[in-house]
């Protein structure tokens, strides 16, 4: 028995109309103090923002000689945690250092 298959034309149209946007970037920034150790800000530039020694020393400086160093730039959520990860290491530690974060 043979089974005869009508012929069947079909069409896809596959079109996509909405563009997909990149999301808002934000920039990681560490504040200098008086008493948070240049120490602990290589440290946790290392641990927190997987920085080489000399990036993180390199960070550190711009921090301690302009005030202010950016650690990295991500998105929110991605930025939101590693400002909550430094609050809190700095904040276990005994250091006031500040964290921000920043739209670019």
């Amino acid at each position: 028995m043979r089974i005869e298959k009508p012929d069947l034309e079909e069409e896809v149209l596959t079109e996509t109309e909405e563009e997909v946007e990149e999301p808002p970037m934000y920039r990681v920034l560490l504040h200098n103090d008086d008493y948070t150790t240049m120490e602990f800000v290589v440290e946790v530039l290392m641990y927190v923002f997987n920085k080489s020694v000399e990036d993180a020393t390199r960070i550190m400086l711009n921090v301690h000689q302009i005030g202010i160093g950016v650690c990295g730039v991500y998105t929110y959520d991605v930025a939101e945690t590693k400002v909550s990860t430094v609050e809190a290491l700095a904040r276990e530690n005994g250091h006031p250092l500040k964290c921000t974060m920043e739209e670019e």
